[in-house]
């Protein structure tokens, strides 16, 4: 937050109105996500201290989005020690599938954040690029390393985009699986899928 210009107390209070919009989007959905649920939430004592830190919800939900995108990538770098070589096509592919998988259990509230702002990026008030954003990380990011992959020799004939709207696919899919019965081995799950695509990838 220095980059920011922003005080030791600025950057908590910062932190906490994030942290308390990722809750009530998870537990009510975006379109409950209102300043006065936001505030109630944080213990703020009014919904102006959400404005100056924020100014607009697009800010706000600008904010979370980060926050959220960031979260899924410390935890790709905290699972793989931070040694996945970019470079090394397969191992990234895995380490995506797997993670992206392994992050259902360890960050739910995120999972639904990405869902909800994903469902609602047309909100008028919200942040102009949430669907982009979501997108990229969902699907084009992962197309564009397929797709120098393929370029490289590491990856055979496919339509990149097509294989990463797939694999986003089977992601989702272990999503509602593990909704409903949330005992299900997402370990398991992340190494089967992740088999069956560095397979369907292989040249």
């Amino acid at each position: 937050m220095a980059e920011l210009g922003l005080s030791v107390t600025e950057a908590a209070r910062r932190a906490q109105i994030i942290g308390a919009t990722i809750g009530v989007i998870a537990d009510l959905g975006y379109r409950k996500a209102t300043f006065a649920k936001i505030k109630e939430r944080a213990g703020l004592s009014s919904t102006r201290m959400i404005s100056y830190h924020f100014t607009t919800k697009a800010g706000l939900m600008q904010a979370v989005l980060s926050t959220v995108v960031e979260t899924k990538n410390e935890f790709l770098k905290e699972r793989t020690g931070g040694g996945v070589d970019p470079a090394d096509r397969p191992g990234y592919l895995r380490a995506h599938i797997e993670t992206s998988i392994a992050f259902l259990r360890a960050y739910p509230e995120c999972v639904r954040v990405l869902t909800e702002m994903a469902a609602h990026a047309d909100d008028a008030d919200g942040w102009a690029m949430t669907k982009v954003l979501v997108d990229d990380m969902r699907v084009h990011g992962l197309a564009r390393q397929l797709k120098q992959g393929q370029a490289e020799g590491a990856f055979g004939d496919f339509t990149p985009e097509v294989m990463a709207m797939s694999i986003a696919q089977a992601v989702d899919g272990v999503a509602a699986a593990f909704a409903g019965d949330p005992s299900l081995d997402l370990e398991q799950y992340g190494r089967e899928v992740a088999d069956t695509f560095v397979k369907a990838t292989a040249p």
